[in-house]
């Protein structure tokens, strides 16, 4: 198989995004919500292999008539963004103006942020949250806050995509990637595991979405204030 076919099966793969976003939307407007959630997992693996298949397959040049950074944006935004936040307002996770102000914030923010050409660092991390509505309100189906929490952490993370605090890639964020990288692949199996059971409190899927999300959330911000040593430089 040569070098451009293995790149257009690249962008191919990343296009079943798509397909996997419609099968979540149909899930959700059927209030479906583990179904959904399964196949967003499922677009979320897609969505970590076909970056590094991209740049070991060199898309660009073996396939230029593809752009799968478009490509990816344009699902990235139905998969992390669009879907997760109709699901959040529509289970009435947050009802009456706050499930208003809390998807209009989302859908707009969102959108800006995309769209910013600042949005990554040198070391291939986030500027600012980087809009996974999808992991978020993935761990709020599970965990089920109180309303006013639900609203706090969406009106944080709206207002923390616009600030220079870092949140890493997994997959391209060097810095302690052994730890990081299992730790994203334990959160995406944890998730899977929770929505499988429909989010029984019961499941130590739990427990593990927390711990997980708390490092991902927070070990860029850390990586900010632990300077490189000369080892890691």
């Amino acid at each position: 198989m040569t070098l451009r076919i293995k790149a257009l099966l690249v962008h191919l793969l990343t296009a079943t995004g798509a397909v996997l976003s419609m099968l979540a939307m149909l899930a959700a407007v059927e209030e479906k919500w583990d179904l959904m959630f399964l196949w967003l997992v499922v677009a979320l693996v897609v969505d970590g292999i076909d970056g590094p298949l991209a740049r070991r397959y060199d898309v660009k040049r073996n396939w230029p008539t593809y752009d799968g950074v478009l490509m990816d944006l344009i699902i990235d935004y139905l998969t992390y963004v669009f879907i997760p936040a109709y699901a959040l307002f529509k289970s009435g996770m947050l009802e009456g103006w706050a499930g208003w102000l809390a998807i209009v914030a989302i859908i707009y923010a969102s959108v800006v942020y995309f769209s910013d050409t600042r949005m990554k660092t040198k070391d291939n991390s986030f500027a600012g949250f980087p809009a996974c509505w999808n992991m978020l309100v993935l761990v709020l189906f599970a965990l089920q806050p109180g309303h006013g929490v639900v609203l706090a952490v969406v009106l944080g993370l709206c207002v923390a995509m616009f600030t220079p605090l870092k949140f890493i890639h997994p997959t391209r964020t060097m810095r302690w990637r052994t730890v990081s990288l299992p730790m994203a692949i334990a959160w995406t199996g944890f998730a899977g595991w929770a929505a499988w059971v429909d989010f029984n409190i019961a499941s130590w899927a739990h427990w593990g979405l927390m711990v997980t999300s708390v490092y991902l959330v927070l070990v860029g911000i850390v990586q900010q204030i632990i300077p490189l040593t000369n080892r890691e430089g």
